[in-house]
């Protein structure tokens, strides 16, 4: 059954990823990110190949942003069905040297974004009795991470309000799960290793118990069971796409 699905982040890594695999399960797409024109260049790969996809520029921390993106969703695919929250920042500072603002706009992203988009979504699904949330999150919110506070504590934030919200909906017919994604070969992530932030990509999949790196797909695929029609006896739970880390 084709249904409406909004993805944030989704021009590159593991929202691009997600968009493509909610393509090729028959849904319309929604790409929505802060790089409107990679945005674009996504949902334009993705009607290459016969997809319904469309795509916006999109602050997620910007509430009057978000509801005029969704706007957009219905009035080009209809009331929305499936949300995926993948828009992210990540930063590494020594705790003393975190300013207030970019405390601030670590969480204004991460943590207040996601929720901008789920209350601007959420009415959708009130109303069809059905509706599929999944929340990218991150396992350093499980093991926490040095250097990373302000994006450890957001990313915690974004577990809490998936279990509040499951716990909330779970009568009306939706689904809230997350991703905590260990570590993923993505962009973001090769800039990290480029800034010297973090080790390479090799030294992480040495100790990683599969002996790799993840890759997106990984996250798409278990995001894309997740949002499904079988997976809805499924809420409220963090489904640690890690390579075998136990957290």
């Amino acid at each position: 059954m084709s249904r409406v699905a909004v993805v944030t982040g989704a021009a590159a890594g593991m929202g691009s990823a997600i968009s493509r695999r909610l393509a090729d399960r028959g849904h319309r797409v929604a790409l929505l990110d802060l790089d409107g024109e990679g945005a674009q260049r996504a949902a334009k790969d993705l009607r290459a190949h016969g997809a319904r996809a469309w795509a916006c520029s999109v602050d997620v921390a910007d509430r009057a942003a978000v509801d005029e993106a969704l706007r957009d969703v219905r009035s080009e695919f209809g009331p929305i069905e499936i949300m995926v929250t993948s828009a992210g920042l990540d930063a590494f500072e020594s705790f003393t040297d975190i300013s207030a603002a970019a405390w601030d706009r670590i969480l204004a992203v991460n943590l207040t974004g996601t929720f901008h988009c789920l209350q601007a979504a959420v009415p959708d699904m009130l109303a069809a009795r059905w509706g599929r949330i999944v929340t990218i999150s991150s396992s350093s919110a499980q093991s926490g991470a040095a250097r990373m506070a302000h994006y450890v504590a957001s990313k915690g934030g974004v577990i809490g309000l998936t279990k509040a919200l499951a716990l909330e909906l779970a009568p009306h017919g939706i689904t809230v799960n997350t991703i905590p994604p260990g570590f993923i070969d993505t962009p973001m992530a090769r800039r990290a290793v480029a800034r010297g932030d973090l080790s390479s990509i090799d030294a992480v999949a040495a100790r990683t118990p599969v002996r790799r790196a993840g890759t997106p797909d990984d996250i798409a695929a278990a995001c894309a069971f997740l949002c499904s029609d079988e997976a809805g006896y499924i809420t409220g739970q963090s489904i640690n796409v890690n390579g075998g880390w136990y957290l």
